[in-house]
């Protein structure tokens, strides 16, 4: 007999195999609890469940597991970077960020990306497969565990594309906002992609209002292009109408990530241009100075140039930040992830 991931499994499915088994609904919450607010490693931690439960839960289930190989902090800004290894072996990574407002962890999706985008360091290695929910779910839990703190956001901005991975992640969303679970709100819960058109669309349509956060890093398809093979697939005017759609469906604003690299998207034009693209929409840009790569030759932006773009941009009443870089010493900052980057 296969045994499932019992922490991947949503509240309703842990009651009805409780149902199932004669069992009275309240000890699947009390299970559920245990796994999302305890964090039990193992199934003879849940104090107030029998053993003849405890004995067909061990039967039919396991708790999924990561392991913190290894735990890296910014001599810069305390930003803390874990490379994790999982059950089979590979390896993903996750950054605790602190802020003004509180700790902020960003998590991975899969095991490497395949959407190849040219100034990220994600896809470098390949694509593997899909995480887990749990697989999700245990990089805030384990975070919290090793700080020994309460973590009040999470990005699922670091490896992969969370929307190629769209059944794991609402699986993964429905159970740490879960009153029973660790009942995060949706207002701290962001979700970053770049671009999946389809997928924007499908997630709209849960009425489930998480933050959207899109990667546009252009103001033109040429552009886009150039630096983003997705572009290819879905032009810039389909990608801005689905998060109009998005804006209206879930009365959430949405969050276009711009990575600022020199001499390819930051002059006068490409702000006048993307000023008017995003002219009277519900939206706020985030101005990133890239981070380096070793494969690519990209240099970021300076820092005149992009608060040049950010004025610009304000002028003509876009609402706009340029993102302070945090644990650039420990490889930690936007688009440095990647899923076998340490030496283990």
């Amino acid at each position: 007999m296969i045994k499932k991931d019992i922490k991947s499994m949503l509240f309703e499915e842990l009651i009805d195999w409780a149902q199932k088994n004669e069992h009275k609904k309240f000890r699947a919450e009390q299970i559920f609890s245990w796994l999302h607010r305890q964090n039990v490693e193992s199934f003879f931690e849940m104090k107030n469940i029998s053993r003849q439960i405890i004995d067909q839960l061990k039967g039919e289930f396991y708790i999924n597991r990561i392991k913190i190989k290894k735990r890296l902090v910014s001599s810069m800004d305390n930003t803390v970077k874990y490379l994790y290894e999982l059950e089979d072996g590979e390896f993903v990574e996750s950054v605790v960020m602190e802020y003004v407002f509180g700790k902020t962890v960003c998590i991975s999706s899969q095991v490497g990306c395949k959407m190849g985008c040219l100034f990220c360091a994600s896809c470098k290695s390949g694509y593997i497969r899909n995480l887990t929910a749990a697989e999700m779910l245990d990089q805030f839990y384990s975070c919290q565990k090793d700080l020994g703190c309460e973590i009040g956001n999470v990005v699922i901005m670091g490896i992969g594309e969370p929307l190629d991975n769209y059944d794991n992640f609402i699986r993964f969303f429905k159970n740490i906002s879960h009153p029973k679970g660790r009942n995060l709100g949706f207002r701290h819960i962001t979700i970053s992609t770049c671009g999946l058109v389809d997928k924007i669309q499908m997630l709209a349509g849960e009425r489930i209002p998480v933050n959207l956060s899109v990667s546009l890093h252009a103001p033109n398809d040429k552009i886009r292009k150039k630096i983003m093979p997705i572009a290819k697939k879905w032009s810039v005017d389909q990608l801005i109408d689905i998060c109009k759609k998005y804006v209206k469906m879930t009365n959430r604003r949405v969050t276009f990530q711009y990575a600022c690299i020199d001499g390819v998207n930051t002059s006068t034009k490409h702000a006048v241009e993307l000023s008017k693209l995003l002219k009277g929409m519900i939206c706020h840009v985030n101005l990133i100075p890239i981070n380096p790569i070793p494969e690519r030759s990209f240099r970021p932006a300076p820092s005149a140039k992009i608060y040049r773009f950010s004025e610009i941009l304000r002028d003509q009443g876009i609402s706009v930040t340029i993102r302070r870089t945090l644990g650039q010493d420990i490889n930690a900052s936007c688009g440095q992830l990647r899923r076998n980057s340490l030496d283990v």
